[in-house]
């Protein structure tokens, strides 16, 4: 069967399979044959997307960022289509234990801050940026000790941020960074004992995920046609209704990009990429 569009996805959790399988049956029943490719890491995913084996790239906000700098480099043209509607204006902290008498960042110098993986956005990135701009510097100011789980899925895989919350109950860590979403599931799963931390610091809204097109090489029809279908979901729907679930999100909303500014200036921060962006991080892998 002839293939109309083909979406890749990065397999972060067994449920992606179930996901994108329903979907594929969801576009195909509204008369679009669409297909799926499942990858490890956003990396290979975007060099995927850049040399036209797929044509729309589910992608993180830091695969996005790639994305956007390699195709400048290469002269492509990138466009956002769409998003989850959970993937706008959310926000990282970085919290302490209740207790524990710190009461302002500036009480982080030499001490022991967590974090998820070295590239996460939520868990690592704009946290570390936000002590940066609040006059701790996380490389000279401050101990980071980074829990580098599921490194090549950008903090898709929350056990870095997990693994950062257990640190700070245990004692092995004075702050914790993340998503401020995941504060709250990991007070109510136990992991942080309920009115145990409290929020040091918080960043600006920031956006998540987005739906990435190659312009230069996908159908301009297919394309419309996905967007238009992906747009229509309706969580009423009991066919998708499950799946948004899976998904996390209610409704898909039109892509926006004046949200990824904060995380440009922290991976900028960081040294992760370069220009280009190649990885300059010494200490990524993927």
């Amino acid at each position: 069967m002839a293939v109309d569009l083909r979406l890749g996805a990065v397999a972060y959790d067994p449920k992606v399979v179930t996901i994108w399988d329903g979907f594929r049956e969801w576009f195909r029943a509204n008369g679009l044959v669409m297909d799926y490719v499942l990858y490890s890491n956003y990396e290979h995913q975007v060099q995927e997307l850049l040399a036209g084996r797929i044509d729309v790239a589910w992608n993180s906000p830091l695969a996005w960022l790639l994305a956007r700098r390699l195709a400048s480099a290469a002269g492509v043209c990138l466009s956002v289509p769409a998003m989850r509607d959970t993937d706008r204006d959310l926000t990282s902290i970085v919290v302490v234990r209740a207790d524990a008498g710190i009461s302002s960042v500036a009480d982080l110098r030499d001490r022991v801050v967590a974090t998820g993986a070295v590239d996460s956005p939520q868990g690592t990135l704009l946290p570390l940026d936000l002590l940066r701009e609040q006059g701790v510097d996380p490389n000279c100011d401050a101990l980071v000790r980074r829990f580098d789980v599921g490194v090549g899925l950008h903090g898709d895989h929350v056990g870095g941020e997990r693994a950062a919350a257990r640190a700070l109950v245990t004692g092995e860590a004075d702050a914790a960074c993340m998503l401020a979403a995941n504060h709250l599931v990991f007070t109510h799963d136990g992991t942080l004992p309920a009115r145990s931390t409290t929020v040091l610091a918080e960043t600006a809204p920031f956006d998540h995920c987005n739906m990435t097109v190659n312009e230069s090489l996908a159908g301009p029809k297919a394309i419309g046609r996905f967007t238009e279908l992906l747009l229509s979901m309706d969580y009423a729907d009991g066919r998708v209704r499950p799946l948004l679930d899976l998904e996390g999100l209610k409704r898909w909303l039109p892509g926006r990009l004046d949200h990824y500014d904060a995380l440009e200036r922290a991976v900028d921060h960081a040294h992760f990429w370069d220009s280009d962006g190649r990885v300059a991080a010494a200490d990524h892998r993927s």
